[in-house]
This record gives structure tokens, sequence and C-alpha cells, in this order.
């Protein structure tokens, strides 16, 4: 467009969590064409802005790219998230709470190789197109969680017993997704 650097590219990152709930088959994975099926305020309002960018870019021919990633974790991550959460709990020894049974299902993946994913696309990705960016690690919560209270206990030993001790089961957050996992083949 007039005016407008050749380079010039609109990066969207959006979230895996627009495409809704996969069942328990590990087979089964969100791809780029997976049609999209919020469950939450938060999923719907990200999927509506996946669908304005694609719009300026058929509108307008705005040079889009399109990301959709798995939970990510790494280091400044916000404290109310999930692998934060259950750190700063164990350590002042409080309870740490789990949504549900803990059965939700994440493809977890750090935010470093996000970021490394991020420039890839940016650099040698197709305008008008999307990927998915994902760990290929799934994991329940729960399970997640023993893991760190495992870690935990080995680093920072507890004159209080475990720390899985601390894990408290809460009520479900509404519109709590089952499982997300993502097919990374396009970015492979």
């Amino acid at each position: 467009k007039k005016g407008q650097p050749a380079s010039f590219r609109f990066h969207h990152i959006s979230t895996d969590e627009v495409f809704g709930s996969l069942p328990d088959d590990p087979a089964v994975l969100f791809k780029e064409n997976t049609p999209y099926d919020p469950r939450s305020p938060y999923s719907a309002s990200k999927a509506s802005s996946d669908h304005l960018v694609k719009a300026w870019y058929e509108t307008y021919g705005l040079p889009i790219l399109l990301t959709n990633c798995s939970n990510n974790y790494g280091p400044y991550q916000f404290p109310e998230k999930l692998i934060p959460k259950v750190i700063l709990n164990a350590l002042a020894g409080k309870p740490i709470p789990i949504y549900g049974n803990g059965g939700n299902i994440r493809d977890w993946l750090y935010v470093e190789d996000h970021a490394v994913a991020l420039l890839l696309v940016l650099e040698k990705g197709c305008v008008g197109r999307n990927y998915n960016i994902g760990g290929s690690n799934e994991m329940t919560n729960l399970n997640w969680v023993h893991s760190w209270c495992t870690i935990l206990d080995r680093l920072q030993p507890s004159a209080n017993g475990c720390f899985a001790d601390l894990i408290t089961f809460v009520s479900d957050r509404p519109g709590h997704d089952k499982r997300y996992a993502i097919d990374t083949t396009r970015i492979r």
C-alpha cells in the first residue's frame, strides 16, 4: 500500500482458547482450520479480535499474520496464573487451589520458545495465514502441580511435610474448557 514499507506485517497474537475444548483423545488436536467455538467471554473476545484482523486482510489487504498459541509459562508471569500461584502459595504454606478435579489438560509452552516462534512467523510466515504455536507437552493441571510440588520438596523442603499436601480442590470456574492441544505441523 502507498506509504507502507514492503516489509510491513501486522502480527496478531491469539490463543488456542478460541477453538473451544477438545475431547480426551490425544489424536485430536486444534489445527489452523479448526472452527472457532469460544466458550467464555475471554475466548469470545479473542475470537472476535481474530475475526476483525482477518476482515482487515480480506477487505483492505492489511498484511496480517495470525498466531494461536497454547498456554505459556516462564519468568515474570502474572502471579495469579497457575504456575506462579502454585509456587508462591506452596512456599508461603498456603493452600494450592486446583479447579474442579484437576483433570483439565493443557499444552504448555515456554515463553522464550513462543518468542522464537513469533519471530519465525514474522520473518518467514505467509501473509494472510495463521499458525499454531504449541509446546507439544500435554498434561493435566493436577499432574503439573504434583510435578512442581515434587521439585519444590527437593529444592526447598518444608518442615511441615510435602508441598502436595497443600493441594486444595476448589469449584471449577465457569466456561473452563476440558482440553487444549495444538497441531504444530504448519509452523514446523
